[in-house]
């Protein structure tokens, strides 16, 4: 049980009053840093999960053909054949107006009749994702495809330049879940001295509760239930002030639609993982605060 039941003339014993001394505060604000460094490496996670799936199989094939009407050709032939090949799942040919807007958006012109940007001379390019694992025989085939349909064309693999940044993401991750299981043990430690100073401190009480009978069980059932409050107040706090962070970036984060940033997102688990941390701390402050005490009256004796 993490609170375990106390008579009231027990509870009397022990002073009661909320929020009183530092520990939940200290816990409040080791909660509120555990949510956010687990909210931040579950979004991390995630991004990294999702450029990888965007970027496993895909490939773009550029087309620089000097001659618009042959460069065209090209594509088109490569965009058929290639939706024929069996290690093909889709391939796709980019308009020329998609790549004058991407232009557009460094140039400060987006219109699409604009004559700088209509006067450039853009490659052709077509996206093909490949079907099934077997990638470095489904790159072989589409190189003889291309040789065929595209002579001189570039194959581009999008892992090839993505690949690192998916990396640094998941490494990003790790670092705050480590961060996660240090701010873990830093609870746990602040949990082990809050209950050797109220032991310190009623030191008298507990002489007194052994004379009249009472067990190491009960003395420490006593003192459980005092810390473990303190310690639920602290996370309550700490909680609800974390979760109005997240909120509030989230509101931010909701006008990103595109780019890496647009991929963070904590998902159901992730909802559900954060909503259980809580939870999972105040039983294992119980639970620390339980063994610390047994552990430290079996010396008194």
């Amino acid at each position: 049980m993490i609170i375990p039941r106390v008579p009231v003339q027990h509870r009397r014993l022990l002073p009661d009053r909320r929020l009183s001394g530092p520990t939940p505060w200290i816990i409040a604000i080791l909660m509120m840093l555990t949510l956010l460094a687990a909210a931040a490496g579950i979004g991390l996670a995630r991004s990294a999960n999702a450029i990888g799936d965007a970027i496993a199989g895909r490939v773009t094939v550029q087309i620089v053909t000097a001659n618009p009407v042959t460069r065209a050709a090209q594509a088109a032939a490569l965009r058929r054949a290639a939706s024929a090949a069996p290690f093909v799942r889709a391939a796709r040919a980019v308009e020329r107006e998609e790549l004058q807007a991407m232009l557009g958006q460094w140039f400060g012109r987006t219109e699409g009749d604009d004559p700088v940007l209509a006067s450039l001379p853009l490659p052709a390019l077509v996206d093909i994702d490949f079907v099934g694992d077997d990638r470095a025989g489904a790159m072989k085939a589409l190189e003889t495809l291309v040789a065929r349909e595209a002579p001189g064309a570039r194959i581009i693999a999008h892992a090839e330049w993505l690949s690192p940044v998916a990396r640094l993401i998941r490494s990003l991750a790790w670092i705050a879940a480590g961060l996660v299981v240090l701010m873990a043990l830093a609870s746990a430690a602040v949990v082990i001295m809050t209950a050797r100073a109220a032991l310190g401190t009623h030191f008298a009480t507990i002489e007194m509760l052994h004379l009249i009978g009472a067990t190491d069980r009960q003395i420490a059932r006593l003192f459980q239930r005092r810390i473990a409050i303190d310690t639920a107040y602290g996370i309550a706090l700490g909680s609800l002030v974390a979760a109005a962070i997240m909120l509030l970036v989230g509101w931010q984060w909701s006008g990103v639609t595109a780019g890496l940033a647009a991929t963070a997102s904590l998902g159901v688990t992730g909802w559900a993982l954060l909503l259980a941390l809580p939870l999972l701390a105040i039983a294992l402050a119980a639970l620390t605060a339980r063994q610390t005490l047994l552990a430290a009256l079996k010396k008194m004796l």
